[in-house]
């Protein structure tokens, strides 16, 4: 199959896609580089034959994408020239309420807040500078006024390479079978299919993806170390927010009272709590409250003020195992933190994927070949959780007894959803898909990671029944 799809992704998405070859992205070695802005990069410079110009993408980096140890020169080209220079960077934006500005920081460049400010016209002429992080291309330049000094973004253009066409996407999927397109998603994650022992493992790796793409749903992952849980969800999105340790506050992830900012879950697609054995949480009563309401409603009220989110949360963590690679405990939740053992909270949780399943990461995992533009990809991802009818298409296709659990519905037709929007996303109609696919890729894999938090919740509170609702396809005849 590996040669098919090399031949097959070009044929099909010849602009959005990109060869990939570990030589080629040796280059980077030592830059602190996200995964989509190395694919950019290796596109821009490559030709028509699959050869990467190395010198032209060094000469580009090192005049636009400056990084540290060279932060002290970059400042004084600034001071000493007054020009101005133009960087392709990640800048995090933070209001300061008392002097009414805009203040930025560039930490690859070594920039602090109390050294950048972002110029007022460009904050009414764009909303995402108001705060957060934002990828893009900034031109700085040294101002000195009679009240301060500091460095001043004057010019903004977000990094969005693709003007994506999800029509055309979706219509690219009906060009592979479901063997291929899995395989193709998998490329785009930056692995090796071939890595994977069998269809069942691979798709058990792109449940990673589904909070990608549904809004709102909330997942737990634990898993041994070196199965690539970090580097998926911190490295392949701008539009995720990862959190690796350390402390988590109300202020910081719902509502900032002090500064009146909104928190990090109004800003992405999804957060990843990760390490969460090591994250400390501040005002623990207080958090937990705010929690239980996003997580049930996607809505948080924090001292009056209101807040809303699309946003998804997911909790990573570790898992000790046996001589079998099997959890030691049965009872998994007992490796969350002591915030994490109440079941009424963890109940909010759709799904819960077992990751030692899943392969340690091993040099045949890395993906040679043509895969997606990471890039594109994760746009792509962004913009089909936009798209309403895959929600539609789940309800027509499920027979809910009128007795079941609403959690429990919800969060089966969530992930149901989910998996449809990233196995078939050309799917416009109930009728597009046949029963059985549906079953056995959407509604199967939903019900046993649903399961799963069911059956925990049990162990630790038997209030909670271990079965779930008998949720089957509507009319099917076995």
């Amino acid at each position: 199959m590996k040669e098919g799809l090399d031949k097959k992704i070009p044929e099909v998405f010849p602009e959005e896609c990109v060869y990939k070859v570990e030589e080629n992205y040796s280059v980077f070695t030592g830059k602190n580089l996200p995964s989509f802005i190395k694919d950019w990069l290796v596109k821009k410079f490559t030709d028509e034959e699959e050869t990467l110009d190395k010198q032209a993408l060094l000469e580009y980096m090192e005049d636009f994408i400056p990084q540290r140890g060279s932060e002290k020169r970059l400042k004084g080209d600034l001071i000493s020239s007054r020009n101005s220079r133009t960087v392709l960077a990640r800048a995090l934006i933070e209001p300061d309420v008392k002097k009414g500005i805009f203040r930025f920081s560039l930490p690859e460049l070594g920039i602090s807040f109390r050294e950048g400010r972002v110029a007022q016209y460009l904050i009414e002429k764009h909303n995402e500078l108001k705060g957060g992080e934002v990828w893009g291309v900034f031109t700085l330049v040294y101002s000195n006024d009679d009240k301060d000094a500091y460095i001043e973004i004057v010019e903004y253009a977000p990094f969005k390479p693709y003007d994506i066409d999800l029509d055309y996407f979706r219509e690219g999927r009906k060009e592979f079978s479901l063997e291929e397109w899995v395989d193709l998603l998998i490329r785009s994650m930056e692995y090796n299919p071939d890595g994977f022992y069998g269809l069942e493992q691979k798709l058990l790796f792109l449940s990673r993806l589904l909070i990608f793409v549904e809004p709102r749903l909330n997942m737990i992952e634990l898993a041994p170390k070196g199965t690539g849980k970090t580097y998926i969800f911190s490295n392949l999105s701008k539009y995720g927010w990862w959190v690796g340790g350390g402390i988590v506050t109300r202020a910081k992830m719902f509502y900032d009272i002090s500064r009146n900012t909104f928190g990090f879950i109004t800003k992405y697609d999804f957060v990843a709590l990760d390490e969460i054995q090591t994250i400390k949480f501040s005002d623990e009563n207080e958090l937990k409250g705010a929690f239980k309401d996003y997580l049930e409603q996607g809505k948080f009220t924090v001292a009056n003020v209101m807040g809303t989110s699309n946003a998804g949360v997911i909790l990573l963590g570790n898992i000790s195992l046996n001589q079998y690679m099997k959890p030691i405990n049965n009872i998994y939740f007992s490796e969350l933190p002591d915030f994490f053992h109440e079941s009424a909270l963890l109940d909010r949780f759709h799904g819960f994927i077992e990751g030692w399943n899943l392969p340690r990461m091993r040099e045949d995992m890395k993906v040679r070949g043509y895969t997606l533009n990471m890039e594109y990809f994760t746009e792509v991802l962004h913009m089909l959780r936009e798209k309403a009818e895959f929600a539609f298409i789940v309800d027509e296709l499920l027979d809910v007894p009128r007795t079941a659990d609403t959690r429990d519905v919800n969060a089966i037709k969530r992930l149901a959803a989910a998996y449809l929007r990233l196995l078939f996303p050309h799917v416009r109609q109930a009728s597009d898909i046949d029963k059985k696919d549906f079953e056995i890729f959407c509604l199967n894999p939903a019900i046993e990671k649903r399961g799963i938090i069911r059956k925990q919740i049990h162990l630790i509170d038997p209030e909670y029944k271990e079965e779930l609702p008998d949720i089957k396809v509507a009319n099917y005849i076995f």
